[in-house]
């Protein structure tokens, strides 16, 4: 999944505390690293392409790939944040968050994009902010402003257009509705992670808390592996090596140092709209290098997408600067 963006609450406090300005070395680095991590859905059905992998396997090479990157950022920079200990509650926590957003939520979308386009994946996934706001408002019971609520017709009206559309254009795929859930969950369970995310980065340190909760993502998903398969099962080839150490580098540490660097550039709530971008670059690069089909639908839905989440990134921000 996608990681490094934060929480509607998160995105209020920061802009509270830091009302930044957009600059352009900022506004670039984090569109670069928008645009890197829409290159995830590319990889991973290329990879499912030319290899034939499964979804678990090829999640297990991302992660082992990436894991070394964020260990060693741990050890360079840990010393500079809160190191008060960990309680019972913490831990608990913080192992509970990387289960929901490093393991089940990539593990969702890895099997979704075996069945469904890239550009319809990365449009579902993109209600993430939606139920982001709706947890809020029903669990944590905060205010529903009318400009969210508009947001929230804006960006359902718009996944139904595509959804539909990509319906009539894929008629022949019998696990498309499988695939389309499969995505959903991990919309779901992505958004559960950055509301935990937004209230546990304040106690915990970022660099602490993205450390941990990888590890314990990284266990769950290598038990998963090991349940399944046999490490020797692995037909490792050039072009296996190659895709995993793309979808770990280019799609997932690069972005995700870039995000930060943008958040400490320029915020997170002008980082979060300009991540909008993420579902166009995925369809367009989806029509480049996997020759999917851009269809009308496809391009009104994602608009309207689009719309719904800078609506609820302005929201946020009217309200925490009120």
């Amino acid at each position: 999944m996608d990681h490094g963006l934060l929480t509607i609450d998160s995105l209020m406090n920061d802009q509270k505390k830091h009302p930044h300005q957009i600059t352009l070395t900022g506004f670039f680095i984090t569109l670069t690293g928008a645009i890197f991590f829409s290159t995830k859905a590319i990889f991973v059905k290329l990879a499912f392409h030319a290899t034939h992998v499964d979804a678990i396997t090829l999640l297990s090479l991302r992660m082992l790939f990436s894991l070394p990157f964020y260990l060693v950022a741990v050890w360079l920079i840990a010393r500079k944040e809160n190191t008060r200990p960990l309680v019972k509650k913490d831990w608990l926590l913080i192992i509970a968050m990387g289960i929901l957003g490093y393991y089940l939520s990539s593990l969702f979308d890895f099997i979704g994009l075996q069945y469904v386009s890239a550009g319809l994946e990365r449009l579902i996934l993109f209600l993430y902010p939606t139920f982001s706001v709706l947890i809020n408002t029903f669990y944590f019971k905060t205010k529903l402003h009318r400009t969210q609520l508009i947001a929230l017709v804006l960006t359902y009206l718009g996944i139904g257009i595509a959804y539909f559309g990509e319906l009539k254009l894929d008629t022949l795929n019998p696990n498309f509705f499988y695939g389309s859930f499969m995505i959903f969950l991990c919309a779901v369970t992505y958004s559960f992670y950055l509301v935990g995310t937004g209230r546990m980065v304040v106690r915990v340190g970022v660099t602490r808390y993205t450390a941990y909760s990888m590890l314990a993502a990284t266990i769950g998903i290598f038990i998963n592996f090991l349940a399944v398969h046999n490490i020797n099962s692995i037909a490792f080839s050039t072009t296996l090596t190659g895709y995993s150490i793309a979808l770990a580098v280019i799609a997932t540490v690069l972005p995700s140092f870039m995000m930060s660097n943008g958040m400490k550039r320029i915020g997170s709530n002008n980082v979060s709209i300009i991540t909008s971008i993420g579902p166009v670059s995925t369809i367009i690069q989806a029509h480049i290098f996997l020759g999917e089909q851009i269809i009308p639908a496809q391009i009104i839905g994602t608009i309207l997408v689009i719309a719904g989440v800078i609506l609820i990134g302005w929201q946020s921000r009217v309200s925490a600067l009120a």
